[in-house]
Parts: C-alpha cells; sequence; structure tokens
C-alpha cells in the first residue's frame, strides 16, 4: 500500500514495502540522493534529514513512519526562488567541506539546531553535532553555524 507524504513541498506516495528505511526511498523512488548511506544504524548521521521539522536518520526511519509526515531533504532548504538557505550559504563562506560525503547531514543537523535554540553557544554546537566527519572539518562547522546565526566565530 502506497505511504502518502510531502516531500520538499510535493505530495509523494512511496511504493516502497513498509519496513524500507526511508533514505532507500527518497534516494530511489525520487531521486534525492543528498542524503548518503553510511552505517545503516544511525550512528553517522549522513543520511540526516527533517521530519515534521526535526532532525532524522533516515537509514533507520521505516517508510510506514512517514505518513502524514512534511520531509525535508537538503534538496528542500533552498527557497522558492532558488536562493540558498542562510546555512549552506554560511558553510561556503566557511569553506567546510573537504570531501563532502557528510555535509548535508551535517547542514540537516545545523538547521535543526539553530530552529531549536536559535544561536547556539560553541560549547552547545559541539555538544550537539554528533554527526560524524571522517575529514575531521568540525572547526569549519561550528564556525559555519555561528556564521549563519550572525555571531562571530572563535
Amino acid at each position: 500500500m502506497p505511504v502518502a507524504a510531502t516531500v520538499n513541498g510535493q505530495a509523494v506516495a512511496f511504493e516502497s514495502e513498509t519496513d524500507t528505511p526511508l533514505l532507500w526511498a527518497l534516494r530511489e523512488e525520487l531521486g534525492l540522493t543528498g542524503a548518503k548511506f553510511g552505517c545503516g544504524v544511525s550512528a553517522c548521521g549522513a543520511c540526516t534529514i527533517h521530519v515534521d521539522g526535526r532532525t532524522v536518520r533516515s537509514c533507520v526511519f521505516p517508510v510506514s513512519q512517514a505518513a502524514g509526515k512534511t520531509i525535508t531533504t537538503i534538496e528542500g532548504l533552498k527557497s522558492n526562488e532558488g536562493e540558498l538557505h542562510p546555512v549552506q550559504q554560511a558553510w561556503i563562506e566557511a569553506q567546510v567541506p573537504q570531501c563532502g560525503y557528510c555535509q548535508s547531514g551535517q547542514i540537516m543537523a545545523a538547521v535543526d539546531l539553530i530552529a531549536r535554540l536559535g544561536k547556539p553557544t560553541p560549547a552547545q554546537i559541539d555538544e550537539a553535532m554528533t554527526n560524524i566527519c571522517r575529514c575531521g572539518t568540525y572547526p569549519r562547522i561550528r564556525a559555519a553555524i555561528l556564521r549563519a546565526t550572525d555571531q562571530a566565530a572563535e
């Protein structure tokens, strides 16, 4: 049975088996490949998206739980006019990515953090940002979040 949801502002019906991880339905059915597969056990955060405005590790989130939900992926952060989200712009200005694999998940986690806390402190950023970056860009991630919230980076 199809699972109806809203993805990046568009009504969709997922045809996947209900226990299929949402990550695979987004990638395979909708072609939204920004969320990446990293670990498959919700540990790394490369698959981070938003479901009803909160971060979700989509590699362990079954399609069945998406029914009636509003889902936002990295592809949906741009404005309708095509302008980057302030966090995306800050990421570019702070030159955060190296390999880039984890960055869509990092950005989605940062957007949620800012939505919840407004202007998080460096300590709050370090505590809340649990996504893994194998390149070790954590200082630049922190600087980008501070930049996105109009705070001077330390």
